[in-house]
């Protein structure tokens, strides 16, 4: 036996059984529920972004930008306050290409579609990287609270739609588009931000001298915020630029980063207004008017938002299967698992589904819908995010728990659209001050589940049982009203516009059943379910 014949005896690592890495493929292909909702609101093709979103270089650009996250630098060399936040490469890059694509506020100065497609682009691009969606939500949904203060619009909606991406403090004026982020919490009051204690005092020339502390405000490295404070005609909305007309900075003092759970890649502040000029939106105690206008819009990219990271983990699960054996089969061969990632599918399918109705709805103005199926919406598609990505993870058994995987910072980003504009009680409880204060929503909902009604038994059952509820809505039954207007949503639109092989099993499973753990209930056409969804990589 020679050297090398024995250097080969004793080689032990034989790479063999593994998928080859998820990268360089079409994430619309694969997306049967999407594809649909682009062909039936006529959303034109996205192609171009799909294949971007899926491909090797943007999901490294992903991967760099959670590995080395933001980094806050309050003070310069010699003492001076800076308040600035450092970023990696990538996230510039993951910034850049979403504001090419048209995902921040560019809908609001085009033509019919261009909120649908944006939704649906928002959706694809949140598959590469979750973090710096929060910017690109931001400045999206500042533009109709702006509106509330037209001279305010009129000065800075062309710079927040203008498709350029100009990172760095400079005074607004100077700088040819904008970035916008929102700060209304604070540690005593939270989501209740009737609560807040940051004062307003009015100035002789109009503006206003915000003094307070937020406990949490998104995207801080960003142009202008809205804000909350109390004026003297109480709680009230201000736009607070970073930097004044004459280039000196605001004093917005960003005391800390927060150190969260997920969501690394972007920058999460605790500030403190010490003396900050605002700019006030609308009138003086009306601020949760104005602002409700942005956590609306920011609330369905919530959902586009879960229902993106839902599907993005089932990529990975369909396409590990798919190349991984155990047991001398394919896991995708054996039935268990077949229905295992078939029934993560009906989740993703009808999660996708509803979100992009939700995003027709602000197309076309159907706000009475929109009150009622979008708190709805946000309280439980958010919600299952995170067990669906957990069971997506496991799908790759111990391959999916290490970080290398990709799949524990798509399990730590879960919970957060939950949390974010509102946890699940209060858009459950949300839902009940819809019915209370605006009845005429109801008929918006009624007509769109009517429209399914004796598609399925077990549809029928549970619009029944959901028009006992809404006839007697009762705090203690928020978030049960909340999950079954979300599930007879989601099925009506599914038995209507799904193949009915995926509509039956979702309405069998999810509103006949009493399983809740996914695997556990037979799904009928497993495989062909996985076929459906799988990554053609």
């Amino acid at each position: 036996m020679t050297l090398i014949d024995e250097q080969l005896a004793f080689t032990t690592h034989r790479v063999a059984n593994q998928p080859p890495p998820l990268a360089g493929f079409d994430p619309l292909a694969c997306d049967p529920a999407l594809g649909s909702a682009l062909t039936r609101y006529a959303v034109g093709d996205l192609t171009a972004l799909a294949l971007e979103a899926g491909s090797a270089e943007a999901r490294e650009h992903g991967r760099l930008a959670n590995e080395h996250p933001p980094v806050l630098r309050t003070h310069d060399r010699y003492g001076n306050r800076v308040d600035e936040v450092d970023f990696h490469p990538s996230w510039h890059w993951l910034m850049s290409r979403a504001i090419d694509h048209g995902l921040h506020a560019a809908p609001w100065s085009l033509g019919p579609g261009a909120h649908l497609r944006r939704a649906a682009g928002f959706y694809l691009w949140s598959q590469v990287e979750a973090g710096h969606g929060c910017p690109i939500s931001m400045t999206y949904s500042a533009v109709p609270a702006l509106r509330y203060a037209p001279e305010l619009a009129d000065e800075y909606e062309p710079k927040l739609t203008a498709s350029a991406y100009e990172f760095g403090l400079r005074p607004p004026q100077e700088k040819s588009a904008l970035l916008a982020g929102m700060s209304m919490t604070e540690k005593q009051g939270g989501s209740d931000v009737r609560a807040n204690s940051t004062t307003a005092e009015p100035l002789a020339d109009g503006t206003y001298r915000l003094v307070g502390h937020k406990w949490f405000t998104s995207a801080p490295m960003n142009d202008l915020f809205l804000t909350l404070a109390q004026a003297p005609g109480g709680l009230s909305c201000f736009l607070v630029p970073r930097v004044l007309p004459d280039g000196t900075r605001n004093e917005i003092r960003l005391q800390r980063l927060k150190d969260k759970l997920g969501n690394k890649s972007n920058a999460s502040a605790e500030i403190e207004y010490a003396g900050a000029l605002g700019h006030l939106i609308g009138e003086e105690g009306r601020g949760v008017r104005c602002i409700i206008e942005m956590v609306s819009m920011t609330r369905l990219d919530c959902v586009l938002g879960s229902a993106a990271n839902v599907r993005i983990a089932l990529s990975e699960a369909a396409h590990h299967v798919r190349h991984r054996s155990a047991f001398g089969h394919r896991l995708a061969d054996l039935p268990l698992m077949q229905n295992v990632v078939a029934d993560l599918a009906l989740e993703s399918e009808a999660a996708t589904t509803l979100a992009m109705r939700l995003a027709a709805a602000v197309e076309q103005g159907e706000h009475d819908l929109l009150r009622l199926a979008l708190p709805a919406a946000k309280y439980y598609v958010c919600k299952r995010a995170p067990a669906v990505v957990a069971e997506a993870l496991e799908c790759l058994g111990g391959n999916g728990y290490v970080e290398e995987s990709g799949m524990p910072r798509l399990y730590r980003e879960a919970p957060l659209s939950s949390i974010w504009e509102g946890s699940g009680n209060v858009t459950a409880l949300d839902l009940l001050r819809a019915l209370e204060k605006q009845p005429s929503t109801l008929d918006a909902i009624r007509a769109e589940l009517d429209a399914a009604s004796g598609g399925h038994a077990d549809y029928d059952a549970a619009l029944r049982t959901l028009r006992g509820e809404l006839a007697a809505p009762a705090p203690e039954r928020a978030r049960g009203l909340a999950e079954l207007l979300s599930l007879t949503l989601q099925a009506s639109l599914l038995l209507r516009y799904a193949p009915s092989h995926v509509a039956e099993a979702f309405a069998a499973t999810r509103l006949g059943a009493s399983s809740r753990t996914f695997g556990a209930t037979s799904i009928p056409g497993a495989r062909a379910l996985l076929d459906r969804i799988a990554p053609m990589r």
